[in-house]
């Protein structure tokens, strides 16, 4: 693979060449093997190239000489853009969105992933339909004439893309309409959803498998994991959360993306508390940072109680830099998830944050009834306990919905 950015006025040379390093690590997770990078300073995408003419042959000369088969713009390209460029490179011409939408389908492995990536790829696809076609002929019909047979396969090809794309949204709405039955299940419960969201590859679903034992793939790569993951996690507080890992963001990420995914990131949308994982060792952390804030904001959950995880403490040797972040963020919690390092920390301010209003009371439990105290130690957060005496005394908090359950043994408010 050969990649290819434009350097234009609004972006600084850091910028690029940050996104190209991402676009190699893009690259390198669909499988391909990257020989060489260009950039191009220019005012403004040129309308048929995207870049120069003249910067295009010159690359396409380089990229020939060197047996390149593919090549991966760092930006979207038009269709115009793609064939002509075809045409120049004489090779596969691929855009930042394409190559993304191929990791997504390498990588989705539930029913819903399938559906969402496939949606995703025809919404992109659908645009840039010409040029498949262009091997056959063209009339430019006038009144009481039709196309010629391009035309009418285009069409054809157009309907059959839309008629595709109608049917997996409504079956995603089914999916959302499962989801909310779910969701509405574990509501009865009364657990809150904590959701955790953040950069691709900053080790989120570590942090799920750590804290749950759960057994998310967890991959150094980017987007090792599309299908969302939930789990129970105990607090130390004797408090049920459910833990939702999620897709991982990325600077750029297709709008179309986001669309499809949305069936996915309602559980971000739908949480009581974000879970915003950083890989504090990354050097780009504070664009990270910005990116996924862009995207939650794009999901209309900006607003969502966010507690910051500086994550892989492991690798990072810079106290100052960490100390400062903390400064911006003070609840935040560095950690690391792979050897566990202040994960009781997190699980503390966890605790903290979600704790739902509680009563805490004084109860009476004669000894012989065990099962009452062992359902008391498993729903409740007991604070005293004493056995001595003619029966079991306790001083416990106990969610309101299971007052009528305990009210025989509640002798008052502690």
């Amino acid at each position: 693979m050969f990649l290819i950015g434009a350097e234009l006025k609004s972006r600084s040379h850091w910028d690029i060449q940050d996104s190209l390093e991402e676009l190699a690590e893009l690259a390198a997770t669909a499988g391909g093997e990257v020989v060489g990078t260009a950039t191009q300073k220019i005012e403004k995408p040129t309308a048929a190239t995207y870049i120069g003419p003249g910067k295009a042959e010159e690359l396409a000369q380089r990229c020939r000489a060197e047996s390149v088969d593919t090549i991966v713009f760092d930006d979207d390209l038009s269709a115009a853009q793609g064939r002509n460029l075809e045409k120049i490179f004489e090779c596969k011409i691929l855009d930042r969105t394409q190559l993304i939408l191929d990791i997504f389908a390498q990588r989705a492995r539930t029913r819903e992933g399938r559906l969402q990536v496939e949606l995703a790829q025809l919404e992109h696809l659908l645009p840039r339909l010409t040029r498949y076609w262009t091997h056959l002929s063209r009339q430019k019909g006038g009144i009481g004439m039709r196309g010629g047979e391009g035309e009418t396969q285009l069409e054809a090809d157009r309907r059959k893309v839309q008629e595709r794309i109608e049917r997996l949204r409504n079956e995603l709405d089914l999916v959302r309409k499962q989801r909310t039955t779910q969701r509405a299940g574990r509501q009865r419960n009364q657990w809150p959803l904590a959701s955790i969201v953040g950069y691709t590859n900053a080790g989120k679903s570590t942090l799920l498998n750590t804290l749950t034992g759960a057994t998310a793939l967890a991959e150094d790569k980017l987007f090792a994991t599309l299908d969302p993951t939930t789990r129970r996690l105990r607090l130390p507080t004797n408090q049920n959360v459910l833990l939702s890992d999620t897709v991982g963001f990325i600077r750029k990420l297709p709008h179309g993306l986001v669309e499809a995914f949305k069936a996915t990131l309602e559980e971000v949308i739908q949480a009581d508390l974000l879970l915003h994982v950083v890989d504090i060792s990354h050097p780009q952390a504070d664009e990270h940072i910005l990116a996924v804030n862009k995207v939650l904001e794009e999901l209309g959950a900006a607003t969502k109680p966010t507690l910051m995880v500086f994550n892989k403490i492991d690798k990072y040797n810079q106290e100052g830099l960490l100390a400062r972040y903390l400064d911006r963020y003070p609840n935040g919690v560095p950690l690391s998830a792979i050897t566990g390092e202040g994960i009781a920390v997190l699980l503390g301010e966890l605790g903290s944050v979600l704790r739902p209003v509680r009563e805490y009371v004084d109860l009476e439990i004669p000894h012989e009834a065990g099962h009452v105290m062992a359902r008391l130690h498993s729903v409740a957060q007991v604070v005293e306990k004493d056995f001595n005496g003619a029966q079991a005394r306790f001083k416990a908090r106990i969610p309101p919905y299971l007052h009528a359950e305990f009210a025989e043994y509640i002798i008052g408010d502690a």
